[in-house]
């Protein structure tokens, strides 16, 4: 999928950019306030940045953007027992209202992508085990 910087608006004084990347973070930001929304799922590179302690807004978010019109790709962890569809469609629903709220610019497609599901107290069980002495020596 390609991303496109586009001219989105001109006016007297010149014109107005959007980049490609804000658009990705706002999408970004969207999806994980959405209830049963766990993170982003946002492969390899997304994963080093975290590790490097840099918060990539925009992890599992891929944009397509026209002159007036943008398509929005949204790879997501989902926590375990919430029901799929109705998480996915409020993704959609979210990412398409904050951005064309935000830009101005019309939401053709928000293709949401479930990658993993996470169980909720997953990680606060280990740390538990992990203070606790082991039974073999």
């Amino acid at each position: 999928m390609s991303t496109l910087a586009a001219d989105y608006e001109k006016t007297e004084m010149g014109t107005i950019q959007i980049a490609p990347e804000v658009i990705e973070v706002i999408a970004g930001m969207a999806a994980v306030e959405v209830p049963g929304v766990a993170g982003m799922s946002g492969g390899f590179a997304g994963g080093i940045a975290e590790l490097l302690g840099r918060k990539n807004m925009a992890k599992g978010v891929k944009v397509e953007v026209g002159q007036r019109e943008a398509a929005i790709d949204v790879s997501v962890v989902i926590e375990f027992g919430t029901r799929i569809p109705e998480v996915a469609s409020g993704v959609q629903q979210n990412v398409k209202q904050a951005i064309e709220s935000m830009t101005g610019l019309s939401v053709v497609q928000v293709n949401v992508h479930i990658h993993d599901v996470i169980f909720k107290g997953a990680e606060k069980a280990e740390e538990p085990e992990s203070a606790a002495p082991g039974r073999v020596k």
